[in-house]
């Protein structure tokens, strides 16, 4: 049933519902969602791009199973590596440009967070299919540093470890991203938590049209 499986942190409740709206796609039901109407905005255009990950923040980035594995094991490891790791508490989520596109970023000290997700990635890694020579080149076209590049041949992704950043990603790449972020700032306000807490991990799978669901949610019980 489905591409390739990812590990994702994904919200619930206000702030999963105001994700799924935003985008126009439910990962937790995989369904699609009602956008709000907010004056002056394209929000099914802004949001276009994204919109098939659904409302999350990717902590190991999606990857076809390697030869040998399975998603029953898959769901086993991840189960087992959330045993092993505590909650992450941060200060809270903001609105931010990041680049050319908007997004949710943490605030606080994220040296636990950046360690749980190098972690998934190292872990897991044996469940991992080498990237086609197709996906290597379109990574490469967006001219990465030595640092991206080592991590694409070893991990098969450029924005892993050393180079992660936590994010939810809310637009494509628009021309003038400041003339947005009000909108933005204001759609979310009321469900920006603060304290903002990771007790979860998501394992997440693409389906053949394209779109990414929720499989299973493991709590961080270590």
């Amino acid at each position: 049933m489905f591409k390739r499986f990812a590990v994702y942190f994904t919200p619930q409740g206000a702030l999963a519902d105001k994700g799924a709206a935003w985008l126009g796609w439910d990962i937790a039901s995989g369904c699609a969602a009602d956008h709000p109407n907010i004056a002056g905005l394209d929000l099914a255009g802004l949001t276009a791009t994204p919109r098939k990950y659904g409302f999350h923040a990717t902590i190991k980035p999606p990857f076809a199973l390697a030869t040998g594995t399975d998603v029953a094991g898959l769901s086993q490891a991840l189960a087992r590596f959330c045993t092993q790791f505590a909650p992450v508490t941060l200060d809270g989520l903001q609105v931010a440009q990041l680049g050319g596109f908007l997004a949710l970023i943490p605030t606080g000290d994220q040296e636990q967070l950046n360690h749980l997700a190098g972690e998934a990635v190292m872990r897991l890694d044996r469940f991992r299919a080498p990237p086609t020579a197709e996906e290597l080149a379109r990574r490469r076209a967006s001219h990465l540093t030595p640092q991206q590049e080592r991590n694409l041949r070893e991990w098969g992704y450029p924005h892993v470890l050393d180079a992660f950043r936590f994010h939810m990603t809310l637009s494509g790449r628009v021309k003038q991203p400041k003339q947005i972020l009000p909108a933005v700032a204001a759609h979310f306000a009321e469900v920006l938590p603060q304290p903002f807490l990771i007790d979860s991990l998501t394992l997440a799978g693409e389906r053949h049209d394209g779109m990414f669901e929720a499989l299973q949610r493991y709590a961080l019980a270590g």
